[in-house]
């Protein structure tokens, strides 16, 4: 079977490194373009993908226009049977639509639940303790496609989303495979999603990760893991944007007129909730480099 691969970041790579190894047929490879980045913007970074595919010898394919001419040409010339999808761009139906066998897509959720571009994040802020991956076929409307295949992934009371991340990122690559053979041995037998179960999972602003402290500790504690280490939550410190990285959660009753913050100045730095507070252990203010709270407070005068 002659497949097409699509993705862009690290997460991707686990899916088509696992594909690769099972001696898949990958005749091509979409990705995104390369961007300047680095120290002044002037080193042109390649993608996480692109690496991987060139270090195999893989067919790369970098279009800036998924319904440019020429790259629909190139891409049906590569007469795909089967595309995979893993963390790449919302594709048009001129080429999801293309190949006999259809083209699916893995998603980072128990779908419908957790539709959209942030499914882990929001998984953990919300303080689920199971999340999943999902492969689906695509069609019109992002998300909501026949359901091929779902794995359960267990989220720990203390997980970060980056801890989530790395695990999803494995268990996919896994589910990818398992799909791929079901459809090569046309087994497949895919389900129409619930949409009485849906849930959002929409795209995280700045203005999304300023902690709220009017609420649990739990609630806060939970946000603040959701959103580590990327793309981290926020709230104000002497009038600087203060980034907080890890923490832990202590259950503690407020004492009345209690601030927001508290530290003995050199080891320490609690910030206060409804019913306890955050033991701050990672952060990073404003203008400087994240730090370790020790070495934060080493050099930090409070006003």
């Amino acid at each position: 079977m002659r497949i097409v691969f699509m993705g862009t970041p690290d997460f991707a790579v686990a899916a088509l490194d696992k594909l690769i190894k099972a001696k898949k047929n990958i005749v091509g490879v979409i990705t995104a373009t390369d961007k300047f980045g680095g120290r002044g913007g002037k080193k042109l970074i390649q993608s996480s993908v692109k690496k991987y595919a060139l270090e195999h010898d893989l067919n790369v394919l970098q279009p800036k226009n998924l319904k440019a001419p020429d790259f629909i040409k190139e891409l049906k010339d590569l007469n795909a049977d089967l595309q995979v999808v893993v963390a790449f761009r919302m594709l048009p139906e001129v080429v999801w639509s293309m190949p006999n066998r259809g083209t699916f897509n893995l998603h980072g959720s128990l779908l419908p639940q957790y539709r959209g571009a942030a499914p882990i994040n929001w998984a953990v802020m919300n303080g689920e303790q199971v999340t999943g991956v999902t492969t689906f076929f695509l069609q019109h409307a992002i998300d909501t496609g026949d359901i091929i295949s779902q794995k359960n992934l267990p989220i720990g009371a203390d997980d970060t989303a980056g801890i989530v991340h790395d695990k999803m990122m494995h268990l996919g690559a896994d589910l990818i495979l398992e799909t791929v053979e079901a459809i090569e041995k046309e087994t497949v037998s895919s389900i129409p999603q619930d949409d009485s179960l849906v849930s959002e999972a929409p795209k995280i602003f700045k203005e999304t990760c300023e902690i709220n402290l009017n609420q649990s500790i739990k609630k806060v504690y939970d946000f603040v893991r959701g959103l580590s280490p990327f793309p981290t939550a926020w709230t104000t410190l002497d009038s600087k944007m203060l980034k907080i990285y890890a923490c832990s959660k202590v259950l503690k009753e407020r004492a009345d007129g209690t601030s927001d913050f508290e530290t003995d100045g050199k080891s320490y730095l609690h910030l206060w909730a409804e019913d306890g507070y955050l033991d701050i252990t990672d952060l990073q203010i404003q203008g400087k480099k994240r730090m370790i709270i020790r070495d934060f407070l080493n050099g930090y005068t409070f006003n």
